[in-house]
């Protein structure tokens, strides 16, 4: 005999790995999902689903937070919301949007990593380093990554 405790935390992991990674996969793209007006206006609250019933499809409804004021206005861009939820992740992959009138926060979603520009000093020593590179894409990439890098150097000295 083993406890239900094993079973019932493999059924449950099951069910809620896939609810979370997809309300994961919606708050990362937010910002492309809402636009800039609506983004801070609303956030994604959870994923429900309901199984395939008699022929008919499973649907997937994604219940949204919003001010009360907001929860007039948002309706108006359901059709809208789905279509680019479902154009970042395939047909149908979300069937029906709810607006629940919540408090939502005000921090964002997904923090925006403040970055300093580079000194003269690095972007000398970033081309001299690239110089012998003849790719012009691949240095491109390179000179991204390399920004990028020394960028994060910076702010964990910074810390």
């Amino acid at each position: 005999m083993r406890p239900l405790s094993e079973a019932t935390s493999r059924i449950a992991s099951k069910s809620f790995s896939r609810k979370y990674v997809a309300l994961g996969r919606v708050i990362k793209q937010w910002p492309a999902i809402m636009g800039d007006e609506f983004a801070d206006k609303a956030q994604p609250l959870k994923i429900n689903y309901r199984k395939a019933m008699r022929g008919k499809k499973p649907t997937a409804t994604l219940d949204i937070a919003t001010s009360s004021s907001y929860a007039t206005t948002l309706p108006y861009q359901k059709d809208l919301i789905l279509e680019r939820i479902n154009q970042l992740f395939g047909d149908q992959w979300i069937t029906d949007i709810r607006f629940v009138v919540s408090e939502i926060s005000h921090t964002p979603l997904l923090k925006k990593k403040i970055t300093s520009p580079l000194t003269m000093g690095e972007k000398k020593y970033l081309s001299e380093t690239l110089n012998q590179v003849d790719d012009p894409e691949f240095k491109e990439k390179l000179e991204s990554f390399g920004k990028a890098l020394l960028a994060d150097i910076k702010l964990m000295e910074r810390l």
